[in-house]
C-alpha cells in the first residue's frame, strides 16, 4: 500500500519514543518479573487474585519486551528496516497487551467488588479454578481477535517527494485500511468502554463500603479510597485519550481524501503521542497492583533474600517466603 508522507510525524518520534520507551523497558521489565514472583505465590496459596495479577504482569512483559524493535523504528525516522515478520509481530503483542491488560484489570476489580460488597454469597466465582479459566478465555479469544494482525501484511512505502526519500511503515499507517477501521471500532466496544464502565461501578461500589464500614479505622479507609482513585485515574489516563484518538482516526479517514488531508496529518501526530502513552499501563500496572500494599513489598524483599542466598537462611528464607500472608492486593481483607 503506499501512502503520503506525514513529515511532522518523524521528528516526534524520534524525539519522544525513545525517551518514552526507554523509561518503559528499565522500569517495567524488572518490576514485571517481580510481579510475576509475588503474584505466583499469592496464587500458591490460593489467592485466586494472584493469577489475574500473574496474566497481567506476563502481558506486559511480553509487551515491553517488543520495545527495543519500536526504539529502533522510530530512531529511524518511522523507517522499518527490519523484516516483516517481526513488524507484524510487533504489532501483535502490542494490541494484545492492550486489550488482555483491560481485560485482566476488568477482573481484578470485579474480584475485589465480590470480596468487599459480597464476600460471602460469590464464593464459587472467587476460586483459583474459576480464575484459571477465566484468564485463558481472555488469552485465547485475544489471541483470536488480534491474529488478522499475523495474516495481513504490516509493512508499507510511504513517499516523501520534499525529501526525496521514502520510508517502510509498519501498521500505523495513513490512512487506516478498512479492515483496520472495523477491527478498531471492535476493539474500542469491547476491549475498553465496556472495562472501563465496570471498573468504575465497581470502584464506585467499593468506595461505598469503604465508607460505610465501621471496623475500619480512618487512615485505613484513606489509604484504600486513595488506591481506588489511584486505579481508576491510571487506567483512563492511560487508556481513554489512545482510544478518543482511535475513534477520531475511525470517522475522519473512512474517505479520505489524500489530496488534502491537512487535518488527517494533525490528527496522526496526537495519535502517535497516545500510543507512547498507553505504554507507561506497563509501569503503572505492577506498581498499583502489587507494590503499593506492605504484603506485596514483604514478599518482594522476601524473594529477593531467597534469590540472593545467605548461607545458612536460605532454608528460612524459604520457608518463610511460602507462609508469607497473601492478603488481598488492595488490602481490603479487614472488611471481609
Amino acid at each position: 500500500m503506499n501512502t503520503t508522507c506525514i513529515e511532522e510525524q518523524h521528528d516526534l518520534d524520534h524525539y519522544l519514543f525513545p525517551v518514552v520507551y526507554i523509561f518503559v523497558i528499565v522500569v517495567s521489565v524488572p518490576a514485571n518479573i517481580g510481579s510475576l514472583c509475588v503474584s505466583f505465590l499469592q496464587a500458591k496459596k490460593k489467592n485466586e487474585l494472584g493469577i489475574y495479577l500473574f496474566s497481567l504482569s506476563l502481558s506486559d512483559l511480553l509487551y515491553a519486551l517488543t520495545l527495543p524493535l519500536w526504539i529502533n523504528y522510530t530512531w529511524n525516522n518511522d523507517n522499518w528496516t527490519l523484516s516483516p515478520a517481526l513488524c507484524r509481530g510487533s504489532a501483535f503483542f502490542m494490541y494484545l497487551n492492550f486489550y488482555s491488560s483491560t481485560a485482566f484489570l476488568t477482573c481484578i476489580a470485579v474480584d475485589r467488588y465480590l470480596a468487599v460488597v459480597y464476600p460471602l454469597r460469590f464464593c464459587f466465582l472467587r476460586t483459583r479454578r474459576f480464575a484459571f479459566m477465566v484468564t485463558l478465555a481472555v488469552w485465547v479469544l485475544e489471541t483470536m481477535f488480534n491474529a488478522v494482525i499475523l495474516w495481513e501484511d504490516e509493512t508499507a512505502i510511504e513517499y516523501c517527494d520534499g525529501k526525496k526519500s521514502n520510508f517502510t511503515l509498519c501498521y500505523d499507517k495513513y490512512p487506516l485500511e478498512k479492515w483496520q477501521i472495523d477491527l478498531n471500532l471492535f476493539r474500542t466496544c469491547t476491549g475498553y468502554v465496556i472495562p472501563l464502565a465496570t471498573i468504575m461501578v465497581c470502584n464506585q461500589k467499593v468506595y461505598q463500603a469503604v465508607r460505610q464500614n465501621k471496623a475500619t479505622e480512618n487512615r485505613e479507609k484513606k489509604i484504600i479510597i486513595k488506591l481506588l482513585v489511584s486505579l481508576t485515574l491510571t487506567f483512563v489516563l492511560c487508556f481513554t485519550p489512545f482510544h478518543v484518538m482511535v475513534l477520531i482516526r475511525c470517522i475522519l479517514e473512512r474517505d479520505v481524501n489524500l489530496d488534502n488531508h491537512k487535518s488527517g496529518k494533525q490528527t496522526y501526530t496526537v495519535y502517535r503521542i497516545t500510543v507512547a502513552l498507553t505504554s507507561l499501563n506497563c509501569v503503572a500496572d505492577p506498581i498499583l497492583y502489587c507494590f503499593v500494599t506492605e504484603t506485596g513489598r514483604s514478599d518482594m524483599w522476601n524473594i529477593l533474600k531467597f534469590c540472593t542466598g545467605k548461607g545458612n537462611k536460605l532454608q528460612r528464607q524459604r520457608k518463610h517466603i511460602l507462609s508469607t500472608s497473601t492478603k488481598d492486593t488492595m488490602e481490603l481483607e479487614v472488611l471481609e
